[in-house]
């Protein structure tokens, strides 16, 4: 069990925790890199370097700055910045009122106190009124060992729900930075994952630029299409190279926007040579991005091999990463076993 007051560390630090072991703490450890560069805090660093030039940018955390990578915009810009305390309610509103003065906005706290224990005021204060508030949030679907308090793997069903809001679920550092860019000159209120801490550098090596709204293959292959967001695509790049070595050949198209689906790429792509469809993605297998590809390719009459990979529909265990990404069929091992299996099927 996790004592209820160790879930925030901005301002206090229980004493019977040792210093050592928040450190290397399974809560605010970021996804491991995986032999790849990795990137300090992107999405803390493109908000300094736009605050810059914009002084309508402020920023705002529900005692969690440290944990959101918000600490960097809080330590260079300190007027810019308000800590709304163990209160995610307040942090929404203030952070509509503040968009209601004509500011930016960007709210960040984790995403399940986002989606779970704020979304009424998200919804009426922010959504309802169209306001231009960025709700960035750490530790999306099975980024934590925490278990279900902090695993938020429901959450882009609930945020896919909600009028006026779209939602972005970036795959890395390079993705992060440029999409936190972009929101920020988007109308409207935004709902984005992040990665936090050392973030890996997964798609710099392929020239790859974020369009809102946009999916974008990063790989071509004739065998299985993965249509993937967040770090799975990470893991289904991963998983196209390891498959090459037996003779399958994988395509990647990432779509890094959930709402507004990029239904027009999506299926065009999944019409293409009667490859197997495949969508991977590190949330619930109910109302994320495997449902909106099926239901977009049901829509369109597109009607072709179709599997899902994603967590169960279930509250998940807590435990060390990597074994429990192999546990809910989430590394690069599990991926191509399942692939291997239903193309044998």
């Amino acid at each position: 069990m996790i004592p209820a007051h160790s879930r925030r560390k901005d301002k206090y630090t229980p004493r019977s925790v040792p210093e050592e072991k928040l450190a290397t703490s399974a809560m605010i450890a970021s996804l491991d890199a995986e032999g790849r560069e990795a990137i300090s805090a992107p999405f803390g660093h493109a908000l300094v370097d736009m605050a810059k030039t914009r002084e309508d940018i402020v920023g705002l955390s529900a005692d969690l700055s440290k944990y959101t990578d918000l600490h960097v915009f809080a330590e260079a810009h300190p007027d810019r910045f308000y800590q709304m305390g163990m209160a995610e309610a307040l942090l929404m509103s203030a952070a509509a009122g503040l968009a209601r003065e004509g500011f930016v906005p960007f709210a960040t706290t984790y995403a399940v106190f986002a989606a779970r224990r704020a979304y009424d005021f998200i919804a009426m204060a922010i959504a309802e009124e169209n306001l231009p508030v960025k709700i960035c949030c750490a530790l999306p679907g099975l980024t934590t060992g925490y278990g279900p308090s902090h695993q938020a793997t429901e959450d882009l069903a609930i945020m896919r729900g909600m009028p006026n809001l779209t939602v972005i679920d970036p795959c890395d550092a390079v993705e992060i930075d440029q999409a936190t860019r972009v929101i920020a000159d988007t109308p409207g209120p935004v709902y984005m994952r992040l990665l936090r801490g050392k973030v890996p550098n997964v798609l710099g090596e392929y020239g790859y630029r974020f369009e809102l709204g946009k999916a974008k293959v990063i790989r071509d292959g004739t065998d299985v299409l993965f249509i993937s967001s967040g770090f799975m695509t990470m893991r289904a790049l991963d998983a196209a190279v390891a498959l090459a070595a037996d003779g399958v050949s994988c395509a990647v198209l990432h779509s890094p926007t959930i709402k507004p689906l990029d239904a027009e790429t999506i299926v065009a792509e999944a019409q293409k040579g009667g490859r197997l469809v495949v969508t991977a993605e590190n949330h619930s297998i109910t109302g994320g991005l495997g449902e909106a590809v099926a239901g977009a390719l049901m829509r369109a009459g597109a009607h072709v091999p179709f599997r899902q990979i994603a967590l169960p529909d279930e509250f998940l265990d807590a435990g060390a990463l990597p074994t429990l990404h192999d546990q809910y069929g989430l590394s690069v091992s599990s991926i191509t076993a399942r692939v291997k299996n239903w193309l044998e099927g």
